[in-house]
């Protein structure tokens, strides 16, 4: 599909795969579902004096984020399902308004042409940032994702690349679910040379990361933990402003266990590092951000300093990205480990409903942990 696609123009691009299906995907159908612009790279810190902050939630920021892409590059085009009226989570409220229905439209319920549609129009040197309604839903376009998008660059021996592609999913635990609703599918794509897999833990950092994806000159995949949606509030800057990709953060100083982490989950953690730190354990907390390529270094400067590594995420334990953290770090850090590397992970079974609460990592799962392997 990605082929074909490349062949057309935009115009006929975007007047074909609008009317596929003779309607777009409106009123929630259905419950699921670089070329580099010339844009300065002089952007505001989040930080800086005057930069004015406001309260808001995660999809809120996300919602910043995408109006700002908009606004500052008329090559950017947002679609999927149902963003048109500001998609299930809301985070596209608006956009249609004030963009226009040529830059901000619905697709056909069909994700693997949804991405073979973006590859394409990124080719052509444009911004195709391409929602896929649920993470659980992103399978359909695995082979556009792994076999198109990833492999452009290198199979055209840098001729042409689609590094204008932004991929957002909602991805894990919302606490309803169920099997097809609720999982977490990154280290299927962290397998892939080619793309980057971000993943935000707050609408601070939501914000900045996503406008850092959108202005990659690589491929983008970005999970948006759905669970924060609503519940994570904080003091966004309302400029425009980039946060590193591949850059790990020390969010929490200690010095006897590191712990990692990306997403929900970092709030989980958090908690149970507050926990342990009334038994007198110092954990290290730290937010990967970008899964691929993560920042080794430093995680592995932390590990050196506290001789302990725990890892924890949703997705079931068995290949997940905890196991590729697990053997790096072991590697690296051999003769400074005091204790085998823990994971507290998701399970080994497809994602429940009525049993979640037990299938999830939880505050008192990791808290077990990090007594286990400091004692150790």
């Amino acid at each position: 599909m990605a082929s074909s696609l490349r062949r057309c123009n935009l115009g006929l691009i975007l007047s074909r795969f609008q009317s596929i299906s003779g309607r777009s995907s409106n009123g929630g159908t259905r419950l699921r579902r670089l070329s580099t612009a010339m844009i300065s790279e002089e952007r505001v810190s989040p930080y800086s004096e005057g930069a004015g902050n406001k309260s808001i939630n995660l999809f809120s920021a996300i919602n910043q984020a995408l109006h700002i892409a908009l606004e500052t590059d008329s090559r950017a085009y947002v679609f999927g399902e149902d963003v048109g009226f500001g998609g299930v989570f809301r985070c596209t409220t608006g956009l249609s308004d004030r963009f226009g229905k040529q830059r901000v439209f619905n697709t056909p319920l069909c994700e693997q042409g949804i991405v073979g549609f973006a590859v394409g129009l990124a080719a052509m040197g444009n911004r195709a940032i391409a929602e896929i309604q649920f993470a659980d839903y992103i399978f359909p376009a695995f082979d556009q994702i792994v076999n198109e998008a990833a492999k452009f660059r290198y199979r055209s021996g840098n001729q042409f690349n689609c590094g204008g592609l932004t991929i957002r999913a909602p991805y894990g635990a919302v606490g309803h679910g169920g099997h097809y609703h609720s999982q977490s599918p990154e280290a299927f794509f962290c397998h892939v040379p080619g793309i980057k897999v971000v993943i935000p833990r707050s609408p601070q950092q939501a914000k900045g990361l996503l406008l850092s994806s959108i202005r990659d000159p690589n491929p983008v995949v970005f999970f948006e933990p759905k669970w924060l949606y609503r519940l994570a509030v904080e003091e966004v800057p309302e400029n425009d402003y980039m946060l590193p990709l591949s850059e790990a953060e020390v969010i929490r100083e200690g010095s006897d266990i590191t712990l990692v982490g990306w997403g929900a989950q970092l709030s989980v953690m958090e908690q149970a590092c507050v926990e342990a730190e009334k038994d007198g354990i110092s954990c290290e907390l730290i937010d990967l951000k970008t899964l691929i390529p993560w920042d080794k270094e430093k995680i592995e400067s932390s590990v050196n300093k506290t001789g302990r590594l725990l890892v924890s995420h949703e997705a079931p334990i068995t290949g997940g990205f905890g196991a590729e953290i697990s053997a790096s770090i072991t590697e690296r850090c051999f003769l400074r480990l005091e204790a085998p590397v823990a994971r507290v992970c998701g399970l080994d079974t497809p994602f429940p409903l009525v049993f979640e609460p037990f299938y999830l990592p939880t505050k008192n799962k990791i808290l077990d942990a990090i007594k286990s392997t400091v004692n150790y």
